[in-house]
Formats: C-alpha cells, structure tokens, sequence
C-alpha cells in the first residue's frame, strides 16, 4: 500500500538519505520543507511533487516564491517557523519523519502528534527538550513514535517481541568514539572545526557531527532511550563500538542480550520506521561478514568528554535542566564552527548549563521549553 509521508528537513544529510527510502518504495511525498538550501529543495520539488512545501528562512522562501511563480501547478508554500509547524500538522499524511535539526523540531513534532499523524522521529532534541510533552501527547493520541536514530532504531528492532521487552533491564548504548576516541583534554585544546567534522563512520551534517565529536550526541541519545524505553538512565550503558557495526544492544531479566548489525547506513533505520512492522528490501548494501574484520568495544572516558558527564547528570535532575543543557550546547556548537571559542568549552558550557538550572526541575510547557532555551544560550554567548 502507498503510503504518503510528510518529511521535514528534506535538504540534510537525513532527509536525502529519506528521500533514498521513499524513492525505494515508491511512496508518496505529500510535504518538505527545508532551511536554507533552496536549490537542492525545488529539485526536490520536481522530482517528487509535494501538494505543501515549507521554507523557514525568509531569502530562501523568496528564491522558492519566484521559482514556483513559473511551474504549472506548483505546491503551496508555507514560510517561517510557523510555517513549519502549520504543515506538521495538515492533513494528506500518515507519517511525519522530522529530521529537522535542534530544538526547532520540537513544535512539529507536537503538531504531528496532535494531528494524530505517527511520528517518525530523528529530531532527537523533541525527546531531550519535551519528552514529557511529546510521550504525553502519543498516548493521549494513540500514534506510533517511531525512532529512527540509528541507536533507538536498533533498540526497538529489538524489542519487536513484547513478552521479551517486558524482561528489558538493561539498554547497552553504543557510540563510535567520534574521531578523537582516546584523546587526552591536553591533545584537544587546539583542534578545529575541520578536525572534529571528520567522522571516521558516518556521513552527517556539521551539528550532529561536532556533537558526535564531543559525545554530547551520545549523552543526548541518552536521554531519548529514557523517554523511548521507559528505563532509568543508569539502566543505559554507552558501550563504544568504534566500527558502527553493533548500533545498540538489550539485555533482558536472564542476562540475554540482543544486538543489532548493519551496515552504517542511516537508510536502514530509516526504512525500518517508515515500513515497519514489516520489512522489505531497501537501497541499504549488505554486511558483508568475509570481510567485516574485528569488533572492538571500550567504555567512554566522561572526564575529558565531559558533555556526556552532563547530559547523564541532566536527565537524573529532571525538568528543564536536559532543555538547558540542549541549548547550551546548540550555541557553543555554533560559536566553535565559527572559530569563537575551543573544542573544550563545549563540554565546560554543558556543565555550566547543569549548575545553573539545577533548580529547573518539575512539570513544564512548551512554552517553558523555548523560554529555558533562550536563557541557556544567552548564558553562552555571555560567557565568551
């Protein structure tokens, strides 16, 4: 059966490997939406015809506007962020894959949700930032949140049983290490922006990346498996398996443990959540064991990858305290791709986050959310 899917972020590194699966299966594209790349988005636009599109920054709705002015039955377009939430929640899909980038994906994904749309979800930060909102909002709703982190996805392939995922005790986490695994604080003081985009496994955009640099994007995953599998974070070990090869393994009451293999390739994951429960053949290539070598696995060192120190110690606190942590850390990772401050004062920022709204726990709003985020990056940028 066609099934006709709404993709927010359609131009990152997520939605063109998205686009891969939904060209795969010959599925329908009802809405896109993209930032900034307009001219990667109106070939998009011809190739898969969306009835909506969505543009959030203002030139490149304008340089879409003046395109579509000229097609013959151009989609309709929407601008700004409320533009983005606006088709999150139209009517025309049965899934909304939101591969949106930071915190800005989380309106949409309510959106989605409250449309009763299921929620294929890479925005990991709607699950850092509002799990308690966004978990909420799919049980009043009777949806599917589907993960499609590479991580999560393993998890919950994992759990496909329910009798065995009622006997889950145990998440085993896994990272690649990023590409300074083993590093000292010292070795780290003078790396670049250039050093840390250059990740040994996967192909990414820069904030992921810089994050996965830092393991802040491990800590952050973190906090998405709690709110995901309904297990306490110390339940949740990071396990670093540099090849990318196990994406994340369950143990269960009588000490099994189940893992997950594949090739790094995020078209798996991202098949899976759009066909699932079934699965098909994809565009994803084979493991290939004759030539697959050693795995290797090792514990994350926390003191000098001190991000993942506190995204752990966030998600213990509660609250709005991972919200301020999440947007700490999306400023410093802006200012360090700008050559503002060092590779280093990522983590100190994170830290600095924890410390200041340690208070910030208990029920929230969204509107608590955007206003705790706000305060966290002033803080930042303060501080430098």
């Amino acid at each position: 059966m066609t099934k006709r899917i709404t993709l927010l972020g359609s131009t990152g590194s997520i939605g063109t490997q998205s686009l891969d699966v939904i060209r795969a299966q010959g599925y329908e594209v009802f809405g896109l939406s993209a930032n900034r790349n307009a001219d990667l988005l109106l070939r998009q636009i011809a190739e898969f015809h969306p009835k909506v599109v969505a543009v959030t920054d203002p030139a490149a709705a304008a340089r879409v506007k003046s395109e579509l002015d000229g097609m013959a039955s151009p989609p309709r377009l929407l601008e700004g962020p409320q533009g983005l939430t606006e088709l999150a929640a139209m009517p025309g899909a049965e899934i909304l894959l939101n591969a949106v980038v930071g915190i800005a994906g989380l309106a949409s994904s309510l959106a989605a949700v409250e449309s009763g749309k299921d929620l294929a979800l890479a925005n990991k930060e709607s699950l850092v930032t509002g799990g308690a909102l966004v978990t909420e909002a799919v049980r009043r709703k009777g949806v599917h949140l589907l993960p499609v982190d590479s991580e999560h996805s393993a998890i919950f392939q994992c759990l496909q049983d329910p009798h065995s995922a009622k006997k889950l005790t145990k998440i085993l986490l896994t990272a690649s290490g990023g590409p300074f695994f083993g590093k000292t604080a010292e070795e780290l003081k003078n790396v670049t922006a250039a050093d840390a985009l250059h990740h040994p496994n996967w192909s990414m955009g820069s904030k992921i990346t810089i994050d996965s640099a830092s393991l802040m994007n491990k800590g952050l995953e973190l906090i998405e498996a709690v709110w995901l599998f309904g297990l306490p974070a110390e339940k949740v070990q990071i396990i670093v398996q540099r090849q990318s090869i196990i994406h994340s393994m369950v143990q269960f009451a009588d000490h099994s443990i189940l893992a997950q293999l594949g090739v790094p390739d995020m078209r798996i994951p991202i098949q899976y959540a759009l066909t699932w429960p079934d699965r098909v053949e994809g565009p994803a290539p084979e493991l290939d064991f004759a030539t697959l070598g050693t795995l290797t696995f090792d514990l994350p060192d926390e003191e000098t990858f001190c991000c993942l120190a506190a995204a752990k110690r966030a998600i213990a606190l509660g609250g709005l305290v991972p919200t301020a942590v999440n947007g700490a850390n999306e400023k410093a990772v802006e200012l360090f791709l700008k050559g503002k401050i060092g590779f280093l004062d990522i983590g100190r920022f994170a830290q600095m986050a924890v410390d200041r709204f340690a208070d910030a726990t208990g029920s929230f709003t969204l509107e608590d959310v955007f206003a705790c985020d706000a305060q966290a990056r002033r803080m930042v940028e303060e501080s430098v």
